[in-house]
């Protein structure tokens, strides 16, 4: 995502709920016994990535994400640590570029699906391991949950904000789990394990959805609405004063820019989840998540 719109503070709102299934893609990993290192990517704040080289056995750990500022808040807890760092850096293109030393584990938690071509990008991760190296990545395949099709519903009801569409929802590229199976075996592995998971996370009301989903799902969301406050330069809000709260901005004179947009587009959303889903406390939040592991 080339705009920066990550927020570690927003992130880290849910950070025990999205620990989950990081530390069950933990177990998963064969340790490696106070040798090897492991690239983490799609690190962001760099949290589990500390832990990494404890759990797992390597002598050095290295995280790599595209987000500058998840990656200011990583690098404090790399400070007087030789065995940990961190990159910036595109995890679709890692690889291309020779490596100081070849990863004994690559692990990717919830990352994979801000890329495409999944099977292109293994591909390519599976190439530079060491012998006996290992592939760990878990990604959310939730986009069927009803709360991420409303979304999009709401952007294309838009077309001022959004003119090229609704932005695609990240989990939109995810394979289904026979599909890495097979692309595991194909490139080589020697053992495997994919399971399809759902984790049940028990929020207090149906609204606190859409702040677990503003930190994540919709911040493409977000860059779509800074490039239209750019591209518009001014950009009056839609809407008046008599128009349902439905609308983006109440004020048709009001001068918005891309956050104070994306604010409001997060309000309309939270108002129409509530309509659809009830407001329910607690609301039942279930994510589906593939977790897969492989030694090659």
């Amino acid at each position: 995502m080339p705009h920066d719109a990550w927020s570690p503070r927003r992130y880290d709102q849910f950070a025990a709920e999205r620990r989950l299934p990081a530390d069950e893609l933990i177990q998963l990993c064969r340790h490696l016994d106070g040798h090897g290192t492991i690239y983490d990517l799609g690190c962001g704040t760099g949290s589990l990535t500390a832990e990494l080289g404890a759990r797992l056995g390597a002598s050095n750990v290295v995280g790599i994400d595209s987000s500058e500022a998840m990656l200011t808040k990583a690098m404090s807890l790399a400070n007087g640590r030789a065995d940990l760092r961190f990159e910036l850096g595109d995890i679709a293109s890692f690889g291309e570029s020779a490596l100081p030393a070849p990863p004994s584990i690559i692990f990717s938690n919830a990352a994979l699906h801000w890329v495409d071509h999944h099977d292109e990008v293994i591909d390519q991760w599976r190439r530079t391991l060491a012998p006996d190296g290992q592939l760990a990545i878990q990604v959310p395949t939730n986009h069927d949950h009803p709360a991420y099709p409303l979304a999009t519903t709401i952007a294309a009801e838009h077309p001022e904000w959004f003119p090229n569409g609704p932005p695609p929802l990240p989990s939109n590229t995810v394979l289904a789990p026979e599909d890495y199976a097979q692309l595991l075996h194909g490139l080589g592995a020697v053992e495997q394990h994919v399971s399809l998971r759902v984790f049940a996370h028990e929020l207090d009301s149906t609204a606190n959805l859409v702040d677990w989903l503003r930190g994540t799902t919709l911040l493409p969301f977000r860059r779509y609405l800074d490039q239209a406050a750019r591209s518009h330069g001014n950009v009056k809000g839609a809407g008046n004063d008599t128009e349902s709260h439905h609308t983006f901005g109440h004020n048709t004179n009001s001068h918005r820019d891309g956050s104070e947009l994306f604010d409001i587009f997060c309000e309309v959303y939270r108002e129409r989840l509530i309509e659809q889903e009830g407001l329910r406390s607690p609301y039942l939040f279930t994510f589906k998540r593939i977790l897969m592991w492989a030694r090659f």
